[in-house]
């Protein structure tokens, strides 16, 4: 067992994937008092960072985000519907009950054709995430993307590299990680572990899968940026992802509190920037920097395809959710109002969050030939008022 877990080992460290033909891991460690380069030991800071983060996210929700949700009375709980195994039965097949289906509960149920429908209404936004929920979660992102970006631009505008790319490369790997540089990098490697935990945890969308991929490549590139000294280009990436981010929240957040023109500035915002920073500056800007500059270099080793097949992953996930994006400006110029958000099953910066009894009863007076007055509910005479 001993040797199948060195032989693995040594197979995962070959400097042969990781390093051009010239080099060796030897070269990777820091002989020089004035340069530090990225160590192994240095990737336990993410995980200890990880647990710190969840517990301030927690904090920050209780004592801050949902502070101001109350305030503008939003929704912390969803109403349940009655108890009823012939009727939750029915539910785990039929979200929607047809007219037929509705008769047949009504009989078994001993309930009128109206309670079953409203009974389903309810159970149905029952499964949906509260809106306090979700606005203490768009509220802790983007606190944190914000700054996290201003951070970041803070600690790269003195850089070289974020003026000219070519510096990304040139005497590598002789790079100095300063300790601007090193927090950056590690904290953010620990918000996207906390990040790909609450996956689980928080509201469920559509787009599970994509964010999933999106985190582990993400993961996967900070990672092999840390090994092999690729923090200069990993510190851009980081910082064309942070731009985007807190608009797109703080659109959210805008939406659930109702604030329409609030949430259509940021959603323009948001657009603008999307399409500046991940349509244009990173693909051809960060990528063709990774594969041009980086070969005179780097060379074309393992690693070189490896590291380039995780960004191209990351901009096949950008042209996924701008098209999602454009969806939702169509449907907000045609209407002129944004709608719900197509990846989303229920979350978006769209959604109305209407209550479980919107579609109340419509009650109108009327008076028939006689001159008698009476109520009509749904189409359905009630009762007699008053005569003429």
């Amino acid at each position: 067992m001993a040797d199948l877990i060195e032989a693995v080992r040594r197979t995962f460290w070959s400097e042969k994937f990781w390093l051009p033909d010239e080099m060796s891991w030897e070269s990777m460690k820091n002989h020089n008092p004035n340069i530090y380069k990225p160590q192994l030991t240095d990737l336990w800071s993410p995980v200890y960072l990880c647990l710190f983060i969840c517990i301030i996210r927690i904090i920050f929700e209780r004592c801050v985000a949902a502070v101001v949700g109350r305030l503008y009375n939003l929704r912390s709980k969803v109403k349940r519907a009655p108890a009823n195994p012939i009727m939750e039965k029915a539910y785990t097949k039929y979200k929607v009950p047809d007219q037929q289906l509705l008769e047949s509960l009504s009989k078994q149920t001993d309930l009128t054709t109206r309670q079953v429908e409203r009974w389903f209404r309810i159970r149905r936004n029952q499964d949906r995430t509260p809106v306090m929920k979700k606005f203490c979660e768009s509220s802790w992102r983007c606190t944190y993307y914000a700054a996290m970006f201003c951070y970041g631009l803070y600690t790269l505008w003195d850089k070289p590299w974020l003026w000219d790319t070519s510096y990304c490369w040139n005497s590598w790997p002789e790079h100095h990680v300063s300790m601007d540089v090193y927090w950056y990098y590690t904290v953010q490697a620990g918000f996207y572990l906390a990040l790909s935990l609450s996956l689980f945890t928080d509201h469920k969308r559509k787009d599970f899968t994509e964010m999933i991929v999106h985190h582990c490549a993400t993961l996967g590139l900070m990672f092999l940026s840390w090994m092999v000294n690729f923090t200069r280009v990993g510190t851009l990436v980081l910082l064309v992802h942070d731009c985007v981010d807190p608009l797109m929240e703080a659109a959210k957040m805008a939406k659930y509190l109702k604030k329409e023109a609030l949430c259509t500035a940021l959603f323009v915002c948001f657009l603008l920037t999307w399409v500046v920073t991940r349509m244009m500056l990173y693909p051809f800007k960060i990528i063709r920097s990774t594969l041009y500059q980086a070969v005179p270099v780097v060379g074309m080793c393992d690693i070189y395809y490896l590291f380039n097949g995780l960004l191209i992953t990351l901009q096949v996930l950008h042209v996924i959710w701008f098209y999602f994006i454009l969806i939702i400006t169509k449907e907000a110029l045609f209407t002129g109002q944004l709608k719900k958000d197509s990846r989303s099953s229920d979350e978006s910066i769209t959604d109305e969050e209407q209550s479980s009894d919107s579609k109340s009863s419509k009650t109108k007076v009327l008076t028939d030939k006689n001159g008698l007055k009476f109520l009509e509910q749904n189409g359905r005479s009630a009762h007699r008022i008053s005569k003429k």
